[in-house]
């Protein structure tokens, strides 16, 4: 069993191997950890790389894969990038949603046998809540966007970031999703991380290390320890999380995230991280 593997069969690090395929978005969402928007410097790791990456993930002993962003859809050519990361590891795609165009529906149906999902944000059943957090008809989009994607056969899960959301929009909120085919394992509820956009609005929980999950995470700028951690503030990367600017071979970021994660400690064999 290699050291990674042992890692996450003992619960000090996650088993899913991040990727950021890109900081560019559609979107300007108010929390954005990222500050992505449509102007941004965009970040973005070289297809092959990601298709390489996968490759390295499952020899070094990751179990599966997350792409985020940014928006990835906006990478040209991203479907089958992933159909060959899924074909590697169970990979999931965080998306906003809001891109799913009858041509790239048509480019992810091939992705439908295999371990692959869609992650789609959505953070209130008002639409104006919703959308006031994250843009102009973002709400409408992805309410037309779920079903298509499972018509075609693609699993979609679904993301709420919130600040707080009471129990009688939750439940509103799990109705909805419910009604459009995702079932509440497959949704995930997590808080407002005070990192990147949220700063400047003073929205969401503080967070370090011993918070945010143990998920090793490359980017086009270096490895961190987490997916929250690449965030960018004021056009600045913060480093407070990197583990590495050196992240090939993937068995470097892997052997620093193990280093930290042994630092870390008592860390997962308390109450483990308050974020995930």
């Amino acid at each position: 069993m290699s050291a990674v593997a042992g890692a996450v069969a003992d619960g000090t690090v996650g088993g899913r191997l991040w990727l950021y395929a890109n900081y560019h978005c559609n979107l300007t969402c108010t929390y954005c950890l990222t500050e992505s928007a449509p102007a941004v410097a965009r970040r973005q790791l070289p297809l092959d790389r990601l298709r390489e990456t996968a490759a390295e993930a499952r020899t070094e002993g990751f179990t599966a894969l997350g792409v985020t962003g940014g928006e990835p859809f906006l990478v040209p050519g991203l479907p089958a990038a992933l159909g060959a990361m899924a074909a590697e590891l169970p990979t999931v795609v965080l998306s906003n949603g809001t891109l799913f165009t009858t041509r790239l529906l048509g480019e992810l149906a091939p992705l439908a046998d295999l371990p692959f999902a869609v992650q789609v944000s959505l953070d209130s059943a008002d639409p104006e809540a919703n959308d006031g957090m994250r843009g102009p008809r973002n709400f409408e989009k992805v309410v037309d966007a779920i079903p298509r994607l499972r018509e075609r056969g693609i699993a979609v899960r679904l993301a709420t970031t919130t600040e707080g959301l009471e129990p009688d929009g939750l439940a509103r909120l799990c109705e909805l999703h419910r009604s459009l085919g995702v079932p509440d394992e497959d949704h995930v509820v997590r808080p407002v991380v005070r990192r990147g956009r949220a700063l400047d609005h003073g929205l969401g929980v503080e967070a370090a290390l011993a918070d945010l999950p143990a998920e090793l995470t490359i980017t086009a700028d270096g490895a961190f320890w987490s997916p929250f951690g690449p965030t960018v503030r004021g056009g600045r990367l913060d480093t407070d999380l990197l583990l590495t600017r050196t992240t090939r071979p993937l068995s470097i970021p892997a052997a620093a995230m193990l280093r930290v994660a042994g630092l870390a400690g008592s860390r997962a064999d308390e109450e483990g991280p308050r974020i995930r």
